[in-house]
């Protein structure tokens, strides 16, 4: 084993092995530290002490201003999944004072497994029936993270539901014009039907809903698959949860489909995944929640998902994020608003 530096990748390993041994966590010296790569906003970094294993996970170098509190709630969030039907990392330890290291963070354990999003492996690129299973796993998921009772998980003062779904479309369309103001910016004018769609969803919301826990950005890039079975080892990324309608994340999963518009992990559009409809059948099998308004949700999914990764667009016309990456994101971000567009029955101009 290699022993690391005092400091690797901006993380003081020799502060943290003292905050481990002040909460008993492990024993013996830290090794074989490594950054797990795939992240583009957190850090995460593998290690070993003695027999066991651990992963790391902090704000990025250059926080923005709501960073820790992030990671506070990620940590919230996975501590309130313990002993659930979840598949998530198991929360060992975390921090919520950045000062210790600079920053919040929190220790969890690792999972055994791959990210469809950037490619199968084997036994599941070749096997239609490990595919199918992988498909019908995302949506068994999230319909276990709906059924999880958030005030009994302590979790009730984790969002503000009351007017959560009356929020969404004035709030994500404030979020857009917001990016005005970075200096640079060329506009979200090429980002077709904004109005529209925001119009669509504000004439069709749903009256009723039921509150509950939602993961806020899951798709193929954001599970761990089981080497060796179709089935979800992990959901991962939880930066964007809150209580609000669980219904957004199955229309996330719509919106992200890899069978359609090139979704997240377009790559596995050609394998034996369940169709869509076959996806929101699943999730109705194991969730008491109507799916009728589901192509709502969809909706919803892609102008809020679009709004979000503009941002970083917005910051690569500032010169500060990469322009490929800035580029490919505002792609993404037209082809969430075509696809709207479509479902909603309007023809997209410019």
């Amino acid at each position: 084993m290699n022993e690391p530096a005092e400091a690797t990748h901006g993380i003081d390993l020799v502060r943290l092995v003292e905050w481990m041994d002040e909460r008993h966590v492990g024993e013996g010296p830290l090794t074989d530290a490594e950054l797990i790569p795939g992240g583009t906003q957190n850090v995460l970094l593998r290690f070993r002490r003695g027999d066991d294993e651990y992963v790391f996970r902090r704000p990025p170098p250059h926080k923005r201003a709501n960073s820790d509190e992030t990671m506070r709630r990620e940590a919230r969030v996975l501590a309130a999944l313990d002993g659930s039907e979840v598949p998530h990392p198991s929360l060992l330890a975390a921090e919520p004072d950045e000062t210790v290291l600079g920053a919040a963070f929190y220790l969890m354990e690792p999972i055994v497994g791959f990210n469809p999003g950037s490619g199968l492996p084997e036994p599941h690129a070749s096997d239609p029936a490990l595919q199918r299973d992988m498909g019908l796993s995302m949506a068994d998921a999230i319909a276990a993270l709906g059924r999880v009772d958030h005030i009994g998980a302590g979790l009730g003062d984790f969002g503000k539901p009351e007017g959560w779904l009356e929020r969404q479309v004035p709030r994500w369309r404030a979020h857009l014009d917001s990016y005005a103001g970075i200096e640079g910016y060329r506009g979200s004018a090429s980002i077709p039907g904004v109005d529209a769609v925001g119009a669509w969803l504000e004439a069709h919301r749903p009256e009723h809903w039921t509150p509950g826990v939602i993961h806020g950005d899951f798709h193929f890039s954001n599970v761990i698959v089981a080497p060796d079975r179709g089935e979800l080892a992990a959901v991962v990324d939880w930066e964007l949860a809150t209580i609000g309608d669980p219904l957004l994340d199955l229309g996330h999963l719509l919106a992200t489909w890899p069978t359609r518009h090139g979704g997240v992990g377009s790559a596995m559009a050609a394998t034996a995944l369940p169709t869509p409809e076959e996806v929101v059948d699943r999730y109705a099998a194991g969730s008491s929640r109507d799916v009728s308004n589901a192509g709502w949700y969809q909706v919803l999914a892609c102008y809020r998902l679009g709004i979000i990764l503009e941002g970083t667009n917005a910051r690569a016309d500032a010169g500060q994020a990469p322009r490929e990456t800035g580029d490919l994101l505002h792609a993404h971000t037209v082809s969430l608003f075509t696809q709207a567009l479509e479902l909603i029955g309007v023809e997209a101009t410019g």
